[in-house]
């Protein structure tokens, strides 16, 4: 049976490495490749300008690839669930196909799109490609639970084996006997929207530094894979939170649209690492790629894994209500040059390195203005290129302190860590240019600098730019303690009464499990052992020694 077929592009923005694209066209006479723009996804509420911009162009360059191919792409409005069924019954349609998708939202409307799709006898056919593992597969071998430890993800994958080999972009062999009707109107009716046409105005629109599609993201894939060297060294904690340009790939917009395929990214790694010295998981580029899978599987295994409440796993805090705060984060007018600096560039560019992201995330929650990291959530959704539902979540929860991450008395300094790597304050001067006149022993505090030195430097703190909105070095030790009551309030299953006491000590307690050298009996540890423990881990032992029954030994 020669079929009428959809295929429906949702994430997976690309021709490369799409195995429900290639099953489209098996036994197929007519191809309707669709993207449509749900109302509950692409909405200016949640999507900021930079987002659309990159959605836009990643939509264009898709067309493009299509046209190649004889075919094109056909955009439409309206609900997955009432758009497809008129569809299905004005083109005659016998088979959909799609990419699978793990989101809660994502789910829920696959499955009414299905059940109406085997009403009308329309065969549904999807296929995993937008992580490296099914994620199902990965929860199901760690006994139908999610792991909750990167290094039990890393082992399960072990386990499994390497993810499999992307697929080849469909060529004109394969579109041979394909044909895509469209007609005059196909514009009209069809075609790509313009961002004015959304409604959007563009003034605040800046340089396109990561236009969005198929084509630039494997023009940056090729370009990076040439740096061997920047490759196989690449550690993630030692890139560059402040540099001027990016210090990593700022591939994960690419990744996260589908524009390029997670696996193709994973195995042209693997070719640059055979036969050299290379860094590992956690730190690596793999590393990233497997950090991706962790919150992915996540977010599958664990409800309500957006939000605080009916969250299993997240630790529940009495986080503050402070419309205020809140602006001054998001609008970068906290008062703290590197954090308001960090939030300009996340408005204007749609893209923030990742320990910039931590430095604002600790900043907005548990380190200074106390405000719910499901704040935080909805603004790097509306405002990053790269904003990832699974990700997100993950890590904010983990930022905040309040799941994976829990040494909660490990604060980022708004003003101490950005002058690790950048001393002079050149990526403020960058991005707040009305303080780029002061020189570099107040760049980071203006407010302690002199009268005549904001005179001169024509900017005038508490006139010109904001006081600090909070005083860290106080703020910061009284949200410590707030955070030290909603731990207390957890009721963990006690570690002296379970089997396993050194697992439990990790896994309650946070210690590095790179340090970790505890003995085979789990109630002594060796004093070579615990002297090599980080300081936080130290005092966290000593403290609950006695509770434990865990005794030193020399």
């Amino acid at each position: 049976m020669a079929h009428t077929c959809i295929h429906w592009f949702r994430k997976g923005l690309r021709l490369h490495d799409n195995p429900a694209l290639m099953a489209a066209l098996k036994d197929c006479k007519q191809l309707y490749p669709v993207f449509i723009l749900d109302p509950y996804l692409h909405n200016n509420a949640c999507v900021g300008i930079n987002r659309w911009r990159f959605l836009i162009g990643a939509l264009k360059d898709l067309d493009g690839s299509l046209r190649k191919l004889n075919s094109r792409l056909f955009v439409v409005r309206g609900k997955p669930e009432d758009v497809l069924p008129k569809l299905f019954t004005k083109w005659k349609v016998t088979r959909l196909t799609y990419e699978y998708d793990t989101e809660p939202y994502s789910l829920q409307r696959d499955s009414k799109v299905t059940s109406l799709a085997k009403e009308r006898g329309v065969e549904v056919i999807y296929k995993v490609s937008h992580t490296l593992y099914n994620i199902e597969r990965i929860i199901e071998e760690n006994n139908g639970k999610p792991p909750l430890t990167y290094t039990k993800l890393q082992a399960i994958a072990k386990t499994i084996g390497p993810p499999k080999r992307p697929i080849p972009a469909p060529t004109m062999d394969d579109m041979k006997d394909v044909k895509t009707p469209s007609s005059e109107n196909h514009e009209k009716e069809y075609g790509i929207p313009t961002l004015e046409e959304l409604g959007l105005d563009t003034a605040p629109l800046g340089e396109d530094l990561f236009p969005g599609g198929e084509q630039e993201a494997l023009r940056r894939l090729d370009e990076h894979m040439k740096r061997t060297k920047w490759v196989c060294t690449f550690e993630k904690p030692q890139t560059s939170p402040n540099s001027l340009s990016p210090s990593t790939t700022v591939l994960s917009p690419y990744v996260t649209f589908g524009c390029l395929s997670v696996r193709t990214f994973w195995w042209r790694l693997t070719e640059v690492y055979r036969g050299n010295k290379h860094s590992d998981p956690p730190v690596s580029l793999h590393g990233q790629l497997l950090w991706r899978e962790f919150f992915y599987t996540a977010s599958l295994g664990i409800p309500s894994f957006n939000k605080m409440e009916g969250n299993s796993v997240c630790t529940q805090v009495d986080w503050d209500t402070n419309p205020d705060y809140l602006a001054a984060w998001r609008e970068a007018r906290t008062g703290y040059p590197f954090i308001d600096a960090i939030m300009t560039q996340l408005r204007q560019e749609g893209w923030i390195h990742h320990l910039a992201r931590h430095a604002v995330a600790c900043f907005l929650t548990r380190g200074d203005l106390w405000i719910s990291w499901e704040e935080g959530q909805k603004v790097f959704e509306q405002l990053l290129l790269d904003g990832d539902w699974a990700l997100n979540a993950g890590n904010w929860q983990w930022l905040s302190a309040s799941t994976f991450f829990h040494q909660y008395f490990r604060v980022y300094s708004p003003v101490a860590f950005g002058k690790k790597t950048d001393k002079n304050g050149d990526y403020i001067r960058k991005y707040l240019p009305l303080l780029k006149k002061f020189p570099a022993e107040y760049i980071y505090e203006p407010w302690k600098a002199p009268r005549s030195i904001q005179q001169a430097a024509g900017c005038i703190v508490g006139k010109d730019y904001p006081h600090p909105i909070v005083q860290h070095e106080v703020i910061s030790k009284k949200n410590i303690q707030r955070m030290k009551l909603a731990y207390a309030k957890r009721s963990p299953e006690s570690p002296s009464k379970s089997k396993g006491t050194a697992r439990n000590i990790q896994e309650h307690y946070n210690l590095d499990v790179t340090t970790q050298r505890i003995v085979s009996n789990p109630h002594f540890i060796s004093l070579q052992s615990f002297m090599s423990f980080p300081y936080h881990s130290k005092l966290l032992l000593f403290n609950k020694m006695s509770k434990w029954k865990i005794n030193i030994v020399s």
